[in-house]
């Protein structure tokens, strides 16, 4: 017989050993567990009909057993989530935002990944929050935001990229990526390095903006599709695009003179496309006007010899005649406009004889005022 079950030992009654009283429990007792076992077939047999365990309580449990674990494959997808199905571990389909079923655990289980949701990522600067102001301030980073042209300047260069899960890449972005935002961000800035370090750095201040964020959206989405990560790039924004804190002023010199340079010359070029087109119109107008008075030239002369032919023709034919029509009409034409005055210049001339103007008399003159007043008297 061991020594605690007996009445008393070598060293008296009790649970004593060689050295004197064990030590003692502090605080409350610890339950025993055959006496919660008890407890828990006490009540089991109160539950099931009968007060024992009979074949239609076993049969009864076991349905309320199968019944809880296939309600435990119903499931809610939140708004901006998609579910994604897993069979044995094996993605099977993927289900739209709502209530869904799944086949209970562990046949098929669920994830739900923000898929709808569009994600942000700022590189070069960091939100910081500041709780005493309710507001968040902004801190570069410019070991992220510091990056060197195409023409081997420096600059400074915030961006953020607006990303979602692409909707029939959810299991792709599970499990061919491992941290999502990190990679996205990685390949973001080796993007605007790379698209920076192609272009010249007067593009890349001035209006070349959109072409470079185009660019470096389609490098970033070439980038993630040879990855298979499941992600679209919807956006990408530069916030802010300057050189270096330490020479900004000085270039902002240069570029004020280069406005001034550009504005001259735009100035100049106006300036000539104004005059250039007056004196080629002028130019064009004299060599007109040439034209025309060579065409008049050559065509008077050819009358001229045209006319003279003509008259030789007829000279030859009756010399005296045509001889005495030229005169007289030589004479007419010297003599048509002219005051006449008639001079007899012969032996019996009395010099200079009386000119009667019956011209001037045939010509009829229009009444003068006074005139028109006796003739209206007359009447």
């Amino acid at each position: 017989m061991p020594w605690k079950n007996q009445g008393g030992g070598p060293w008296g009654s009790g649970p004593k050993g060689p050295w004197g009283s064990g030590p003692q429990p502090v605080g409350p007792r610890p339950p025993d567990l055959e006496d919660l076992l008890r407890r828990g077939q006490d009540r089991l047999q109160q539950i099931m009909p009968g007060g024992h365990f009979s074949g239609i309580g076993i049969t009864l449990i076991i349905l309320l057993i199968i019944a809880f674990w296939l309600l435990s494959g119903f499931f809610r997808v939140q708004s901006e989530e998609l579910g994604v199905v897993l069979r044995f571990g094996k993605h099977v389909r993927t289900v739209q935002p709502g209530l869904n079923y799944h086949l209970p655990y562990p046949i098929e289980t669920v994830l739900l990944p923000k898929a709808l949701r569009v994600n942000t990522i700022s590189i070069g600067m960091t939100l910081i929050d500041d709780p005493a102001r309710r507001s968040r301030s902004i801190r570069d980073v410019p070991e992220e935001s510091l990056m060197l042209t195409g023409d081997e300047n420096i600059v400074d260069v915030d961006f953020t990229v607006l990303w979602r899960i692409k909707p029939d890449g959810v299991g792709d972005f599970l499990f061919n990526i491992q941290n999502p935002e990190g990679t996205v961000k990685a390949v973001a800035e080796s993007a605007m390095r790379e698209v920076i370090g192609r272009s010249q750095i007067q593009p890349i201040l001035t209006g070349a903006r959109n072409v470079t964020e185009q660019g470096v959206q389609e490098l970033i989405q070439r980038t993630l599709d040879s990855y298979g990560a499941g992600i679209l790039v919807t956006q990408v924004q530069m916030q802010k695009v300057d050189p270096p804190a330490q020479v900004i002023d000085a270039f902002r010199d240069v570029q004020a003179a280069r406005a001034n340079q550009e504005q001259l010359q735009n100035e100049a070029q106006t300036y000539a496309n104004q005059v250039v087109p007056q004196a080629r119109g002028r130019a064009a107008q004299i060599l007109q006007a040439a034209e025309g008075y060579r065409e008049q030239a050559i065509a008077e002369a050819k009358g001229q010899s045209a006319r003279f032919l003509k008259i030789y023709e007829e000279y030859k034919k009756a010399p005296d005649v045509t001889r005495e029509r030229i005169y007289l009409e030589t004479m007419e034409r010297v003599l048509g406009g002219a005051d006449k005055l008639v001079y007899d210049g012969g032996a019996a001339g009395q010099g200079v004889v009386p000119y009667l103007p019956l011209g001037e008399l045939t010509t009829k003159r229009p009444p003068t005022s006074g005139q028109q007043q006796s003739s209206g008297g007359n009447r």
